[in-house]
């Protein structure tokens, strides 16, 4: 029989990558959504129509234990969460209660249909949890590269719920014995991430001003400096993490940083423009506690899982400067949440 996955998060970027993959390894794939009328549940379905949902939020305990018994799966991933990093400050709330609690919510759904008791052992046959932590949880960065052991300094409420959900994990695999693991995935981009995020508002900038939509970028920090790599790359870890012998945490990255100056040079170079001529930088769009540089050492993944990132960080630039002009040239309102 085919293994059964259920994934949170399955409309947004890394849930959609992952799904298509693990369609392609033969699995049955189920999505957690809301409710059956949301808008971007009918789009998700277009682009993955093999693809079950059932309802559930990640704010209901109730919900989530229903889910787990109608879907019966054999492993979990939980990528939801109120991911946009500005609007935590703007939403800490919620962003504690979907981000941090959802976790929690999530693994207890998964103890209680298990039948799970404290000093339990990691039995076959056990769901596999996955947990999508990041590298927002670092933040003030004590060393670099980043590597598992590096300390964590959130410099955000985003920041911070990830990493109560990134202990709770841990603690759920030490207290029960369950197979839950959490990926400290770094920066990881692609034509379907959302419209605010910098690298897509800089591709989409780049988009607009080659077709004479826009005239400027308006942009905060160039000189931030990230770790960027392609999500479609990124969810095959993820799926590594769960068919590994013993549950470990893993960072992912590339082990290279850029600037935002350099994604900003990258992007407008793929659409034969000067950028100096179009960004206006605003001191309005900065954070009000900036994470200044954040770089992966991914040579645990690399020994143990056997994963390389395949996408440079030109092609990846590239490829979401191409989209965006196909995109906004064929009339589409990327603001939409739809996939390209």
């Amino acid at each position: 029989m085919a293994r059964r996955a259920l994934i949170t998060g399955i409309t947004g970027q890394d849930g959609s990558y992952l799904a298509e993959h693990l369609l392609e390894q033969g699995y049955e794939v189920w999505g957690l959504a809301r409710g059956q009328a949301n808008p971007r549940v009918s789009r998700m379905r277009k682009l993955l129509s093999d693809v079950q949902v059932v309802r559930g939020d990640l704010l209901d305990q109730g919900s989530l234990i229903s889910a787990v018994e109608r879907v019966q799966p054999d492993e979990v991933y939980n990528l939801g969460a109120i991911s946009f990093v500005p609007m935590s400050w703007e939403q800490a709330e919620l962003t504690a209660e979907v981000t941090g609690m959802g976790v929690l919510r999530m693994l207890e759904a998964i103890r209680v249909c298990s039948g799970v008791s404290r000093g339990g052992s990691n039995a076959s046959g056990q769901i596999r949890f996955y947990q999508a932590s990041s590298s927002e949880m670092f933040g003030q960065v004590s060393e670099t590269p980043q590597t598992e052991r590096t300390a964590f300094h959130p410099r955000s409420p985003y920041g911070v719920a990830k990493a109560y959900g990134h202990f709770l994990t841990q603690n759920y695999r030490e207290s029960y014995g369950m197979f839950a693991v959490s990926g400290i995935l770094f920066n990881h981009e692609s034509p379907r991430r959302g419209a605010e995020f910098v690298t897509r508002k800089v591709s989409l900038g780049v988009a607009r001003i080659k077709l004479g939509l826009a005239t400027e970028l308006r942009l905060g920090n160039l000189e931030a400096r990230r770790d960027w790599g392609f999500a479609g790359d990124y969810v095959k870890a993820m799926h590594l993490m769960l068919q590994a012998a013993n549950p470990e945490d893993y960072v992912i990255g590339t082990g290279r940083m850029k600037s935002v100056r350099e994604l900003v040079e990258a992007a407008f170079a793929a659409a034969g423009l000067d950028w100096e001529r179009y960004v206006v930088t605003d001191q309005t769009l900065h954070r009000p506690a900036e994470v200044d540089l954040l770089c992966a050492d991914p040579k645990k993944a690399r020994a143990q899982l056997g994963w390389e990132p395949s996408v440079s960080f030109d092609e990846l630039v590239a490829m979401m400067v191409e989209s965006d002009l196909r995109l906004l040239s064929d009339g589409a309102d990327p603001d939409d949440d739809s996939w390209p």
